[in-house]
């Protein structure tokens, strides 16, 4: 294929770009990224100006609508993460889950693309509780019957250079050569490591340089309860009048925590904005992380936007946005795995 083959990429269920942009960063060229969320359009086109962005449900997609994409290239990848929500951790323990048929329904139309075309290369992230689902079993056997070399497993994002304790699964299938699972850095960072350098805001307000740099407003109730909040802490640092029923009696020891400067930081979720949704106090400031802190800890550019000039942030949008997103490291520690199959 020559010195430096040309692989070309669709992100089906691209979002604001994650994966799209950790699979540039290898070398990959994503052409274009699909996804029925068009609230993702401006993050995606703004921050990946070399890729396209399609507005689409996936189930009115077809592999020919790819072709253009595809277009001179000596590889051609689709890459992506089918939303399995349901299999989440976050939903498994609140036991919110349905298991009805349609739950992996959005990998099933994934497959569906994979059948259709058979590119030389697949990638996929997902849920670590997709692992144990039927849908998972079908896809491998396609896979499998479509004459791809696989591998996949359970990674740790901490081992890639990722600032948290996020579990997911990744697959990586190929036609043309043998594929390796991403080769773990073990260079372990930091809350401290990504965030610390950045200006203190207080909850309810926005960083005059950085309009991404906005924190959600606090309660008069939970203003108190952080102030008595430490590093890695619980609820049970609170006075008793502080403290409400339902955390004696439901599981709410990762809720109202601060996150610690010399740690991962816990998974970052949608929820991420709500000092009450997990461990996402800030170390030190009394409010929860910011949406310019979740996406540095979620290894995007510090200098990647969601919103125009002049607009302002939309917190909870912006936070479904980042939590649903690929870590960017992540993928390009993915992008680097697909480079090394082909060269090889």
């Amino acid at each position: 294929m020559g010195e430096n083959p040309k692989i070309y990429a669709v992100d089906v269920f691209c979002g604001i770009g994650g994966l799209t942009r950790g699979l540039s960063e290898s070398g990959v060229e994503v052409k274009a990224g699909f996804d029925s969320d068009s609230t993702c359009q401006f993050a995606y086109e703004a921050n990946n100006g070399g890729s396209a962005f399609r507005v689409d449900d996936i189930r009115n997609v077809h592999f020919d609508d790819f072709a253009e994409y595809f277009k001179g290239a000596d590889a051609t990848a689709l890459v992506g993460c089918a939303p399995c929500q349901p299999f989440s951790a976050h939903n498994v323990n609140r036991k919110t889950h349905n298991h009805g048929t349609n739950d992996c329904s959005l990998l099933d139309e994934f497959l569906r693309l994979i059948r259709e075309g058979v590119p030389d290369l697949v990638t996929m992230e997902n849920v670590p509780g997709l692992v144990k689902h039927e849908a998972f079993a079908t896809f491998i056997s396609e896979l499998n019957e479509l004459g791809y070399q696989h591998r996949h497993a359970i990674l740790r994002c901490a081992d890639y250079g990722i600032p948290q304790s996020r579990r997911r699964l990744v697959l990586l299938a190929s036609r043309i050569g043998e594929v390796s699972l991403p080769r773990p850095i073990r260079t372990r960072k930091t809350v401290a490591d990504f965030i610390r350098h950045l200006p203190e805001i207080k909850a309810g307000q926005a960083s005059p340089d950085d309009p991404a740099h906005v924190s959600m407003a606090l309660s008069e109730t939970n203003k108190r309860r952080i102030r008595q909040s430490t590093q890695g802490g619980t609820w049970r640092d609170w006075d008793d009048e502080l403290v409400s029923e339902c955390h004696r009696t439901a599981n709410f020891s990762s809720s109202y925590g601060r996150m610690r400067w010399d740690a991962p930081a816990p998974t970052i979720t949608t929820q991420f904005c709500y000092y009450s949704a997990g461990r996402f106090g800030h170390p030190e400031q009394d409010r929860a992380i910011s949406v310019r802190e979740a996406a540095l800890l979620q290894t995007f550019p510090p200098t990647y936007e969601f919103a125009q000039a002049g607009e302002s942030i939309g917190i909870t949008k912006v936070a479904r946005h980042i939590g649903n997103a690929v870590p960017v490291k992540l993928a390009e520690a993915i992008g680097n795995s697909l480079r090394e199959a082909v060269n090889g």
